[in-house]
């Protein structure tokens, strides 16, 4: 069995695939409106960032660290206004795309507590207590 997530998702090539998933869906899909909104018109850009972020994230190459340096992931995030809304479409949008990519059940239970734990860590904005 290959070491790291990102040896048993498939490599490069599956790493960009689930990238591809995720922004055609983010891009496709009105229930995921608000984190459009957070991205350029052309997505091209965010894609090859979140692909070269994600191989090295998942223990591949550091294409994203030998182009930019450390990714300080919630610091480059802070202009963007995140709440729960904003986190929620995105750990939705990346559970469909791997849903669609078929990820092995025993790596998608691992990525799924690592999505949840960044995704949450990344939020910026208070929000108002529950009614």
């Amino acid at each position: 069995m290959s070491d790291t997530a990102f040896e048993r998702l498939g490599g490069e090539p599956a790493v960009r695939a689930l990238v591809d998933a995720f922004y055609d869906r983010m891009d496709a899909d009105p229930a995921f409106a608000g984190i459009r909104a957070l991205h350029p018109p052309d997505l091209g850009g965010s894609r090859d960032k979140l692909h070269w972020f994600l191989c090295g994230w998942l223990g591949g190459p550091a294409h994203y660290i030998e182009r930019f340096g450390h990714p300080r992931l919630r610091a480059r995030h802070l202009p963007f206004s995140i709440g729960i809304a904003e986190r929620d479409q995105w750990l939705r949008c990346m559970f469909a795309a791997m849903d669609e990519r078929g990820v092995p059940r025993d790596l998608r239970l691992q990525l799924d507590q690592s999505f949840n734990a960044t995704a949450d860590w990344m939020r910026n904005r208070e929000e108002p207590p529950a009614q």
